[in-house]
């Protein structure tokens, strides 16, 4: 299982901050590694706790604030006020939907047209960008952090993206694409977190010793690859448009489709 555990860190960390749905891969692999059940959905959750730590880790000069530097600490709060407001309606209906959504959602069949759907999305996004309102995240409005967190819940969907989902809602209010990826970032600290927690709490904390083993070595092994993974990626998008992630997933999806 530790072997499984690796194989899917590398999955998560690399898939977590691109748009190309991080649970979708997870769960495309289980069913082909054969690795499913209660733990292993719990799995797939936790372990998106390492590509956090990674976040926290590439942008720790922006959401923590220094002490002796006012005009700082003031952005960084203003920041976490954003998120916060960005997070409420995925805290509300993850909470209300998750077990329906664990129970008819999480297969290869759902997650294969939520490729395909998120796909079609993203290219009309990119498509209507013509002119960027909003070129940084210290420039968005409470508004804007609200209704990116609306986009959030298509990600709810597993195969939609939560990254995908954010990016999009960002594109379609304006924001540049720089903006978009890094508040999706921001917004995944509490989304992820708090999901994890709802996982262990849910399974009482009764995981085995060797469980939380395979846990850690999953969790460890996806913060490397999202620390690379976040770098390459806001480099990436600097210069070049998201249209090749629209054209992997339908490819993808596709693909999936015709396998089962």
């Amino acid at each position: 299982m530790i072997l499984k555990a690796i194989i899917l860190g590398i999955i998560e960390g690399l898939t977590e901050f691109l748009p190309v749905s991080s649970t979708g891969h997870l769960i495309i692999a289980n069913k082909f590694i054969s690795f499913t059940g209660d733990f292993a959905n719990a799995f797939n959750v936790v372990i998106q706790v390492g590509a956090i730590l990674a976040v926290i880790f590439y942008y720790k000069d922006k959401i923590f604030p220094k002490l002796n530097d006012k005009i700082q600490s003031k952005k960084v709060f203003n920041l976490w006020y954003k998120v916060v407001v960005g997070f409420i309606p995925a805290l509300i209906l993850g909470f209300l939907f998750d077990d329906y959504i664990e129970e008819h959602f999480f297969n290869p069949k759902t997650v294969a047209l939520a490729l395909i759907v998120g796909a079609i999305l993203l290219l009309f996004a990119e498509a209507r960008l013509k002119r960027v309102k909003v070129d940084s995240v210290d420039r968005m409005s409470y508004k804007d952090a609200f209704m990116v967190g609306v986009f959030q819940c298509l990600a709810l969907w597993p195969g939609m993206s939560r990254s995908a989902s954010t990016i999009i809602g960002g594109l379609f209010l304006g924001l540049s694409r720089e903006a978009a990826a890094e508040f999706s970032f921001f917004l995944a600290l509490p989304t992820i977190i708090g999901a994890s927690v709802l996982k262990i709490f849910k399974a009482g904390f009764m995981f085995t010793p060797y469980e939380w083993l395979v846990l850690f070595v999953g969790t460890f092994v996806s913060f490397i690859v999202a620390l690379i993974v976040i770098a390459a990626f806001m480099s990436y998008i600097k210069k070049k448009k998201l249209a090749p992630f629209a054209y992997y997933r339908i490819i993808l999806g596709i693909i999936v489709l015709l396998l089962l």
